[in-house]
């Protein structure tokens, strides 16, 4: 088991290579180990492309390939086993005869479900399934939430003050513009985080106070599918956007259009909405070290759940995990 261990853990590390352009399809890593010897390695890069287990198999060298018929293929997700963009994997891992598999975790997905491991199975391949599953759900928990919870995985973000506040208190009158709490190096890391997630949402007072843009612009170039919170009337409502009422009608819209993780940056009636409702996954917030004296209250976190202190570009962050 140990070391089923040590090549599972090599999966997951060659899976988040995909981090970027694999969405909304999961990060998988696959290793081919013969002989106590890794012949093959892949990992899925992007939507659309071969899967890990093609790129493995791929990988492994004219010499090594007489070696597959006694080899061991280890993969952090299910291979699949149905016709999508590319052919079933399961598949192709028979006909290369392969006779053992090790997978990390089953694939949630509708279309697989148990259905790789079982074409395996029935053709008498040796599978091993739940090597290092906590961390192979986790690698892939806004796949897996998605797919489960029938809504999108959701992250909450905010900044506050050392002395606990987000903002000054503001109204639309006032022309006052938002409290400074994060730097420029800090904001690396904000756009960091929109970029690994398809949707990002904000309160209608956000969007009427300070009419954000919303980018990652300091991190890659994509879009966001941009949402508001709240009844908006259409005049009001930047191109592009989408407006929701509440969140069930919100949640239910972004399921529906595939769209597997929000990051939620609103004020903290939008934040505390999403909080006190249960609906988030994980939740982030920076440190800052502006003093604001007094304004608006940072969210208020359930009780209980585990905080963890990070740094990153400079900057300090809260991270809490609800999974």
């Amino acid at each position: 088991m140990q070391n089923e261990d040590i090549y599972m853990r090599r999966c997951i590390e060659l899976a988040r290579k995909g981090e970027a352009g694999a969405p909304p399809n999961p990060m998988v890593g696959a290793v081919i180990v013969a002989d106590r010897r890794v012949i093959g390695e892949g990992y899925h890069v992007r939507c659309g492309g071969p899967h890990a287990e093609v790129n493995a198999i791929g990988s492994v060298s004219d010499a090594d390939r007489g070696l597959l018929k006694r080899s061991t293929l280890y993969v952090s997700l299910e291979p699949c086993a149905h016709y999508g963009k590319t052919p079933p994997c399961a598949e192709l891992i028979i006909r290369m005869g392969i006779p053992r598999v090790v997978i990390g975790c089953q694939d949630p997905f509708a279309r697989v479900q148990g259905r790789g491991i079982n074409m395996l199975r029935e053709a008498g391949v040796e599978v091993v399934v739940g090597v290092m599953e906590e961390e192979c759900r986790y690698l892939n928990r806004r796949f897996i939430t998605f797919h489960e919870k029938r809504r999108p995985f959701i992250t909450l973000k905010w900044a506050q003050s050392r002395d606990g506040y987000i903002d000054h208190w503001r109204t639309p009158d006032d022309g006052e513009a938002p409290a400074q709490l994060s730097t420029p190096h800090s904001q690396i890391a904000v756009h960091h985080l929109r970029a690994r997630h398809q949707a990002i949402l904000v309160g209608h007072h956000t969007l009427t106070l300070d009419r954000p843009q919303l980018t990652v612009r300091a991190w890659a170039e994509r879009e966001l599918v941009r949402v508001v919170l709240g009844r908006v009337e259409e005049s009001e409502l930047p191109a592009g956007w989408q407006a929701f009422a509440d969140t069930e009608t919100l949640l239910q819209s972004l399921w529906r259009q595939g769209v597997q993780s929000l990051l939620v940056e609103g004020g903290l009636r939008t934040l505390q909405t999403f909080i006190d409702g249960g609906l988030w996954d994980a939740a982030q917030a920076e440190l800052s070290e502006v003093v604001l004296g007094s304004g608006v209250p940072a969210p208020r976190m359930p009780r209980g759940v585990e905080t963890k202190l990070v740094s990153c570009f400079g900057a300090k962050f809260l991270l809490w995990d609800n999974n």
